[in-house]
């Protein structure tokens, strides 16, 4: 018996000691970009996860957040190549912005797919959420959790829009997606790529008339105030966000110093969806009264208005789909759909 429990004290102090070297190999710091910061929800969802994580890791992981893309030059496109290098460590980042590497994820850009919250639910709490994680986890990634920056709201300086006419001739900054430049010429605009850190200066000298957001980000970069006078309320598509890190970083770490910075990402993601839809779901929309309070002036299209919006994207809704994978739209659109 004395043996035995001798052994055992052996065994448990070698599993102290090879943790113990293991936190020892752990970095200093580590890095985390996003492409907001923290006056957005989507910087204060990596404040709160680094957090999270020297809480659950008892200080072991600290966590440095890179806002504005800063690790990549501020470009947006070259964000998930850089967490595959290595550049970055960990991300909480845009399937928008992540879409020109992996095709599958430009699913959330398919103009007009999701309808509502509970369709954006749908997808990234089922079977579609997990059908792309096991795609990005072939890519030297390793993805913990869904977030969210919200549906993809229009505001122009020119005029209300109602219809695709309205649109006409019209410049707007969009993302660097060819989808969306698709989807903006489809609708009579003419669209122009740019960083969101050139977007604001663009949109107050004129260069471009309008642009599409949240309504969190309209109010925290306070757009009103760069010419942003009208908006229209169209959800034409939504902008999850992704909590993820690099494979050899999340293979340097204990499995239980994994599992800590995988619960810290579920809570923080929880938490940001939650403040990302604060305020704009529901009758009480205190976000949107904010923005009317700016003088700017909200316009809601009819379902019939919406209609004309939907079929003028048609083709290109059909033209993607292809491209991102046939089976798993149909896949998305039954999730959808039984919602």
């Amino acid at each position: 018996m004395q043996r035995r429990n001798f052994m055992t004290a052996i065994a448990a102090a070698c599993v102290l000691l090879s943790g113990a070297a293991q936190a020892q190999s752990y970095r200093a710091e580590y890095r985390l970009s996003t492409t907001l910061g923290t006056a957005f929800t989507w910087g204060q969802a990596g404040e709160r996860w680094i957090e999270l994580v020297k809480e659950k890791t008892q200080g072991r992981i600290n966590i440095k957040l890179y806002s504005g893309n800063s690790l990549v030059g501020g470009d947006q496109t070259r964000e998930f190549t850089a967490i595959r290098q290595g550049v970055i460590d960990m991300s909480i980042g845009s399937t928008i912005n992540w879409s020109p590497q992996v095709k599958e994820l430009n699913l959330f850009s398919l103009p007009f797919l999701m309808p509502d919250y509970k369709a954006i639910d749908a997808l990234t709490q089922g079977d579609v959420g997990k059908d792309l994680f096991a795609v990005l986890e072939k890519r030297e990634v390793v993805p913990l959790a869904w977030g969210e920056n919200g549906f993809r709201e229009m505001s122009n300086s020119k005029r209300p829009i109602a219809s695709p006419a309205d649109m006409k001739g019209m410049k707007f900054r969009v993302v660097g997606s060819p989808l969306y430049n698709e989807t903006f010429s489809a609708l009579g605009a003419n669209p122009t790529q740019m960083s969101w850190a050139d977007a604001q200066p663009a949109l107050a000298s004129g260069a471009v008339d309008g642009q599409e957001n949240p309504l969190s980000v309209f109010v925290a970069a306070r757009l009103s105030t760069v010419g942003q006078k009208y908006l229209t309320l169209w959800h034409y598509v939504a902008d999850p966000l992704i909590f993820v890190v690099n494979k050899q970083v999340w293979a340097s770490w204990t499995p239980a110093d994994r599992e800590a910075v995988r619960q810290a990402a579920l809570q923080a993601a929880r938490e940001n969806v939650d403040k990302a839809r604060k305020g704009i779901a529901g009758s009480d929309n205190a976000v949107l009264k904010q923005i009317e309070a700016q003088g700017v002036t909200v316009t809601h299209p009819t379902s019939e208005q919406r209609a004309a919006f939907v079929q003028a994207t048609r083709p290109v809704y059909d033209k993607w789909s292809k491209t991102i994978g046939a089976d798993l739209v149909k896949k998305a659109e039954s999730a959808i759909a039984k919602r």
